[in-house]
């Protein structure tokens, strides 16, 4: 049975459907990675989006459930070329549609991916709708139109405070929609870590006698995120002079709390390769990414605060130096999965600043 990707610009995607039956409308975005698909479509920055397989062939080698990002699939809808009908890999649990169709989530498959990519470069990022009736276009524009994303992170951060890992470096981290793996990264680093939800008042944090704090990741617009702004904000300002290191959506609303500006960009950043230069190192390195918003490199007040990273494809600013205290933000994801390990020694760094501290 065909079924349909209508943008909001009227544009038609035909395909067949898979996963979960049902109608859904949201923001329609592309990832150029060859593989680690669960720990895309895991990845609480996701939310609110229907992700766009650009490599032909998605499912291939299944699903270890042990490598997804997060406790459920984040993604509204996914769209491939060609989903693999039998896969092959000694650790598959599970075959891709299975998966989908278990947590409720449509997709397409036979979708020209490459004619939609070129389509999502030129007009920027929109939204869209997967729907199988296309008989009356005018309805649908305008629900698409209608459509706004709301309480991304509220959406997805952890609910309650809680402890994990049992080593002697004491961290908290804010949860915004953090990754899995920054939490493995920092565990297997000897780390003792409170997780806190996003909302959660700075005098709670500020009580705990940490001994640093990661800004995590996770989706939407940061400006959205008053109350988080403000708690970053108060810590600033405070006289907690501990290591912060702050990542992707955790670095825009670091910047946002010291004054900066942030902006969308035409279509972001998503996927395993893309080319990082740090200042500092004079060196490249190929992170892995997804964020649809940066900071504006114009409102990055000097005294505040530096830029230590840009992305060499469009010079947007990637890292940010902090003068006043020990801070590093980057809007690339040194925990891969999936992409490189090359940034790997940033979690190194920020530790032994740590145990110095």
């Amino acid at each position: 049975m065909k079924s349909y990707l209508v943008l909001e610009n009227g544009q038609v995607f035909e395909g067949e459907r898979i996963g979960y039956k049902k109608d859904v409308i949201c923001e329609v975005v592309f990832n150029t990675s060859m593989t680690g698909y669960l720990e895309i479509f895991t990845d609480p920055s996701y939310s609110s989006q229907g992700v766009v397989m650009t490599y032909p062939l998605i499912g291939n080698y299944g699903l270890t459930l042990e490598d997804k990002e997060s406790r459920k699939p984040w993604v509204e809808a996914v769209f491939v070329h060609e989903l693999a009908e039998v896969e092959s890999n000694f650790r598959s649990k599970l075959h891709l549609d299975k998966f989908l169709k278990y947590n409720k989530i449509p997709g397409l498959q036979g979708v020209n991916t490459r004619k939609l990519t070129k389509v999502l470069r030129d007009n920027g990022t929109m939204r869209g709708m997967l729907t199988d009736n296309i008989s009356n276009m005018e309805k649908i524009i305008n629900k698409i139109k209608d459509y706004k994303v709301t309480d991304t992170v509220k959406n997805v951060t952890s609910k309650k405070v809680y402890e994990i890992g049992e080593g002697n470096i004491n961290l908290a981290l804010l949860d915004f929609g953090s990754k899995q793996n920054i939490i493995n990264s920092l565990i297997k680093r000897n780390c003792k870590i409170t997780v806190f939800p996003s909302e959660t008042p700075s005098d709670k944090i500020l009580q705990g006698n940490f001994d640093g704090l990661v800004l995590s990741n996770g989706p939407g617009d940061p400006e959205d995120n008053k109350i988080s702004i403000q708690t970053i904000k108060e810590i600033y300002e405070s006289d907690f002079n501990k290591p912060i290191l702050g990542i992707c959506l955790g670095h825009q609303l670091m910047g946002l709390a010291t004054g900066a500006k942030t902006y969308k960009l035409k279509y972001g950043h998503r996927g395993p390769n893309h080319p990082v230069k740090n200042i500092e190192k004079d060196r490249i390195f190929i992170t892995s990414q997804n964020h649809g918003y940066a900071i504006d490199e114009k409102t990055v007040n000097p005294e505040i605060a530096v830029v230590s990273d840009i992305n060499m494809n469009d010079g947007t600013v990637e890292g940010l130096k902090y003068i006043k205290k020990d801070i590093y933000t980057v809007q690339f994801h040194p925990e891969a999965c999936p992409g490189p390990e090359d940034n790997s020694y940033i979690f190194d760094e920020f530790l032994e600043k740590v145990l110095i501290s």
